[in-house]
């Protein structure tokens, strides 16, 4: 019998995902090959790796991998969660993010089909259904409402005419709102967690879109990464997923968790009130179910608050200024 580890690639491993799924195949035994091209990964992401021959980094973009990439070599997995996100950015940067999410997927299924990977499991984004009905299962109507929203579906429409043509054995998951340690901040108005946390440090009021009782369905991120294992290990092929905790929470729960005053902000266009994965599909078929539940969750990351020191400070006056595209171009005005 063999004693040689599987080989798995995680595309974007340095990410704040991504990162987590290299957690979780190393834990799992697994030699694992991160690609990321630092851009939105950190390095220091993996640094509790440090030392462990089991890990390899490579600094490429996905975009320049080609077929035969000695980096897909005996690969059994490939978990692609490389690409470009934010909503803002996608809107003032549409050709960037069509390029990134769309050819650079491309790209690393021709490298995993002809290194005959045994899997490739797709990070898609529930951002597909638009302003969906709730809970929203995986036959939902798809209506992107912006640039980033579209560029992952067409990635993940690709994925699938790669399952079709050329038998590359896939499965996608539309994962909805991930949160977790190392959870992206970047110089663009985005995520929640990152945005609260800085303003928290900071002794600033948490700027609160409406009136805070949306909801989000919030999953912690190794309960995402043990999803995409499950997804890579199952016989099944061809399919997709939504990965939720299939327990919504609002942004006053988040609030009232971290502790504070807060400001509020006008609601913006294009945003669901509620975004609420029915997990059926994946508990059926996988056997899944999200194990950490949202006060532990965000408690972990309490834990961790001083990591946010770096990350830009927002007030009601910059996030005007950085989302004023996003209701230039996704207000409700008819177009002349």
């Amino acid at each position: 019998m063999s004693t040689l580890k599987p080989v798995a690639i995680v595309t974007g491993g340095a990410g704040f995902i991504g990162s987590h799924m290299v957690d979780c195949l190393l834990k799992r035994g697994f030699k694992v090959r991160v690609i990321d091209s630092l851009i939105g990964g950190r390095e220091a992401n993996l640094d509790h790796h440090r030392g462990n021959t089991d890990l390899s980094f490579e600094k490429t973009d996905i975009r320049d991998i080609e077929p035969g990439s000695t980096l897909f070599q005996g690969v059994r997995y490939v978990f692609h969660f490389a690409g470009i996100g934010d909503i803002v950015p996608s809107i003032e940067r549409p050709i960037e993010y069509m390029d990134t999410n769309i050819q650079g997927t491309v790209r690393v299924l021709e490298a995993a089909r002809a290194a005959k990977a045994e899997k490739l499991v797709y990070a898609a984004s529930s951002s597909c259904y638009g302003l969906a009905a709730t809970p929203t299962r995986e036959d939902h109507p798809i209506a992107p409402q912006y640039p980033y929203a579209l560029s992952k579906y067409q990635g993940e429409q690709a994925v699938f005419h790669w399952h079709q043509v050329y038998r590359l054995p896939v499965n996608s998951i539309r994962i909805f709102n991930a949160y977790g340690t190392r959870v992206r901040t970047t110089g663009a108005y985005g995520a929640v967690f990152g945005v609260f946390f800085k303003q928290k440090l900071a002794g600033k009021p948490f700027t609160v879109v409406g009136d805070g009782t949306q909801k989000r369905d919030f999953l912690y991120a190794s309960d995402v990464a043990r999803a995409f294992l499950m997804a890579a290990e199952t016989k099944r092929t061809g399919e997709i997923w939504n990965l939720g905790a299939g327990n919504p929470q609002s942004v006053n729960r988040l609030v009232e968790l971290i502790g504070g005053t807060v400001t509020y902000i006008p609601k913006r266009p294009g945003e669901p009130d509620v975004t609420w994965a029915d997990i059926g599909k994946i508990t059926r078929e996988l056997g899944w179910k999200p194990e950490i539940p949202f006060e532990e969750g965000v408690r972990r990351m309490m834990a961790e608050i001083d990591k946010w020191r770096d990350a830009p400070l927002w007030d009601p006056e910059s996030i005007a200024k950085a989302t004023r595209t996003w209701f230039d171009y996704l207000g409700s005005k008819q177009p002349v």
